[in-house]
């Protein structure tokens, strides 16, 4: 096949993928600094090319047809592999130079990765360091990220990924609000207890505990919800309940006493967040150094830090060693 048809379709190819990650013509359209009209004449032009339909348009919403599914992963590929060329002149500088974006969620980036940034920078003085955080559901591609940290089991798969650190959950609550309503002695008696909770409803979820073979399910009837582990931090100093609080977030008020541990031989398994933190990337053979800089300093970093580790696997201990695993 001759080339001149590809490369005919290599810009109406980035209008599709751009347009079935936003799920707009007009949000692919802003985000590629072209005009709506100009995103779904890319997208005809494609089908046209095709002699396929690649999305069944309505008036809500855009939707894949079967084949356009598979022309979408294959364009995000190229996509993808366009990004690893366009950054491959940064394998073969003799330092890392250049900007690194990462997406975390708000407590890992400001506890965690936060503190050794200014480290780093001042050991790279020509990269430059973007962290973007946010709760919300971060992608690689779409975010034009670098690098992503996120909270899983199960890392997503095609990615490269390095385990930082297992995440634990503990249950506190401030001196003062134990001293007016007991310590509880038992999960169960959590019923009793005013808490706070991280979701949006005061009905809350259930939270659940384990010791050993014993699993405890509790209906917590959150009198504050507040989807944010600083304000619920916040909050049990404030003496309005019991929360459930990351480790790594309760840790320094543990350590000052404003705020104690409750039910420590019980391990909290529910109410999300649990898991492991990854740090993850694209698998490509031309990691730019700006980017393997900022993960080998990460990762050594976080692995120093021994409070984190309470399982006894140090981040990169992922099922190989120190190296990147890659996702299957």
């Amino acid at each position: 096949m001759s080339m001149n048809p590809i490369m005919m379709f290599l810009e109406e190819m980035v209008i599709f993928v751009r347009v079935v990650e936003s799920g707009s013509f007009s949000e692919a359209a802003r985000q590629l600094g072209i005009s709506p009209s100009a995103a779904s004449r890319g997208v005809s032009k494609l089908e046209k090319g095709l002699s396929v339909q690649l999305l069944q348009r309505t008036t809500r919403k855009l939707r894949l047809s079967e084949f356009g599914e598979e022309v979408y992963h294959c364009c995000r590929s190229m996509v993808a592999s366009a990004k690893a060329v366009m950054e491959m002149g940064a394998k073969f500088a003799t330092e890392p130079e250049g900007v690194v974006r990462i997406g975390a969620p708000k407590a890992i980036g400001r506890y965690v990765l936060h503190p050794f940034i200014p480290e780093f920078l001042q050991h790279y003085p020509k990269v430059d360091v973007q962290l973007l955080l946010g709760d919300g559901h971060h992608d690689l591609i779409d975010g034009n990220l670098d690098l992503l940290v996120r909270v899983t089991d199960h890392p997503p798969p095609g990615l490269v990924g390095r385990r930082l650190f297992p995440i634990r959950t503990v249950l506190c609550a401030s001196p003062d609000y134990l001293v007016e309503h007991d310590v509880p002695l038992h999960p169960q008696e959590l019923e009793r207890h005013f808490c706070i909770g991280e979701g949006g409803t005061t009905s809350g979820g259930p939270w659940q505990f384990r010791k050993g073979a014993d699993r405890v399910r509790v209906q917590a009837v959150n009198r504050y919800s507040i989807n944010h582990s600083e304000g619920r931090l916040d909050a049990a100093m404030s003496h309005i309940g019991v929360t459930c609080l990351p480790q790594f977030v309760a840790r320094e008020e543990l350590e000052r006493s404003r705020i104690v541990q409750l039910l420590p031989e019980w391990e909290f398994t529910g109410a999300g967040g649990q898991g492991s933190a990854w740090l993850l990337y694209q698998s490509t053979h031309f990691l730019p150094l700006k980017v393997r800089a900022v993960v080998d300093h990460l990762v050594d970093r976080v692995r120093q830090l021994s409070w984190l580790h309470d399982d006894g696997a140090s981040a990169g201990e992922a099922g190989s060693g120190s190296r990147p695993e890659r996702i299957n």
